[in-house]
């Protein structure tokens, strides 16, 4: 007798699926304890005390971007091609604690220079501090990355989101004020490393005393001479968005800060699993290319691409229809113009998926260079579009769409190299932009006159169906036997 044998959809044993389903899944764990510890300190201060810590987190965390040299992906390409491991991780670390002293002073120097605003200065002084430490952990993270050990990341830092999380709960029992708060950040975070340093690095690498690690200035030099162009590619997303916060914090209300950081923070958990996902697969992107199989890099390239669109435009349709209900209840009443900027935002989310994935291929190709142009010419197109804007139109606005065009000039412009590499079409190309352009314009148009409710499941609910068929039809899932 026939019997129908089903077999189950993925391939638990792959390393790939492993280290993306625990990013995926120990990310998602996190931001969401780290951004209910967002919406209390939103709700518990006043619009101006959460400004002033915004602006200055936000400092801190542009200069961090910068400090870590961008030298993750560096050595998640090397590590594939040592036999000591151990011993180039050692003096990856410590390369990155030398940065991070380096650029703790200037965090310093630069809150002094910028603003007059004692709190904000306070508040900068205490973040620097977090840079040593982050700096550590970064390297740690990417040392797990390379070895398929994001589990180690997932439960170190699931620790530290919970510990925020708990202190954010206090406010509403033993107040204090926003200094104090991030005094017990920084205790949070010193604490979080030596966690890392004891029980979160991946099997196989010893770490203890990574402080010892013969680092010649020599070495820092040739390695920094070689692979500085991953400093730019590396700071350049934290730069895009949190120089915007600084623009902000000079040329509008205090109060745009927050609202603007209220967006990015939606914006920043919708953007998490094409984050994990594309970090996940830039080994395997490496290792198709050491092999030389570059009909793999493509075909895996071009599979990725069309799961990294839909969830773009799922990202978009779905904040557009609900963020009017969404944000006041998350936030507060006092928030409730952030709603209208989300929307703006997200229309980033339509190729900023996609950008990541075509990031990894030309790392993986090897021509970060011409990446972190494109990053850099990115930045700049971003920063005067902002500067000029607001000269004319004093709205946050217009900090929105100029992030949307820079990156939308990035993404084409990723598109010419991989165009000239034979990794994609010119149909594929004017297909992308034309369809997502129409169903946008279109999704806006109809929303005027429908539910959103229903024009959201109108859209949605029978992609999803011929997603699922097409997989099962495409996998055989179902065989006889």
């Amino acid at each position: 007798m026939q019997k129908l044998k089903i077999k189950w959809l993925p391939n638990i044993k792959s390393k790939i699926l492993k280290n993306s389903l625990w990013g995926v899944m120990g990310s998602l764990t996190q931001n969401i304890l780290l951004s209910l510890f967002y919406v209390l300190v939103a709700r518990y201060y006043s619009v101006e005390d959460f400004s002033e810590y915004l602006i200055a987190n936000s400092l801190y965390q542009m200069i961090l971007a910068f400090s870590a040299m961008g030298l993750g992906h560096w050595f998640i390409r090397e590590i594939v091609n040592v036999d000591d491991k151990s011993e180039l991780a050692s003096k990856f670390l410590k390369m990155q604690a030398y940065f991070g002293f380096f650029f703790l002073i200037i965090n310093i120097i630069l809150a002094l220079v910028l603003y007059e605003n004692p709190t904000v200065q306070k508040l900068s002084i205490l973040f620097a501090i977090n840079i040593i430490f982050d700096n550590i952990i970064y390297s740690i993270k990417n040392i797990n990355i390379a070895q398929f050990a994001q589990k180690k990341t997932v439960k170190v830092l699931f620790i530290e989101a919970f510990a925020k999380f708990g202190i954010a709960c206090m406010l509403f029992i033993y107040p204090f004020n926003i200094v104090v708060l991030t005094i017990l950040l920084v205790v949070t975070r010193f604490i979080t490393l030596n966690l890392f340093l004891k029980i979160g690095s991946a099997d196989g690498i010893n770490l203890n005393g990574f402080w010892k690690a013969d680092v010649p200035i020599s070495f820092v030099k040739n390695i920094l001479y070689k692979y500085w162009p991953f400093a730019v590619i590396g700071s350049a997303y934290v730069v895009y968005w949190k120089s915007a916060t600084l623009i902000i914090s000079k040329m509008l209300p205090l109060s745009s800060v927050a609202y603007y950081e209220n967006s990015f923070k939606i914006f920043s958990l919708a953007q998490l699993i094409p984050v994990v996902i594309s970090s996940t697969l830039l080994p395997k992107f490496v290792e198709l290319s050491k092999n030389k199989d570059y009909e793999g890099i493509k075909a895996l390239y071009q599979k990725m691409f069309i799961l990294f669109t839909l969830y773009g435009l799922g990202a978009y349709t779905f904040t557009y229809s609900f963020a009017d209900e969404i944000l006041p209840l998350i936030f507060g009443k006092k928030y409730d113009t952030s709603a209208i900027y989300t929307k703006e935002m997200f229309l980033t989310m339509l190729v900023f998926p996609t950008s990541l994935l075509q990031a990894n291929i030309l790392i993986t190709l090897k021509l970060e260079k011409l990446d972190m142009w494109f990053n850099v010419n990115s930045i700049i197109i971003n920063t005067v579009l902002c500067l000029i804007g607001l000269s004319i139109w004093s709205s946050l606005s217009v900090v929105n769409y100029s992030i949307f065009i820079s990156f939308v000039i990035f993404h084409f412009s990723q598109d010419v190299v991989l165009l000239k590499n034979k990794l994609t079409s010119i149909k594929h190309v004017l297909l992308f932009f034309v369809i997502i352009s129409s169903i946008v314009v279109g999704y806006i148009s109809i929303s005027q006159f429908i539910s959103p409710y229903v024009l959201f499941a109108s859209l949605w609910v029978p992609v999803g169906v011929l997603g699922v068929f097409m997989f099962y039809k495409k996998h055989s899932i179902f065989s006889l036997k």
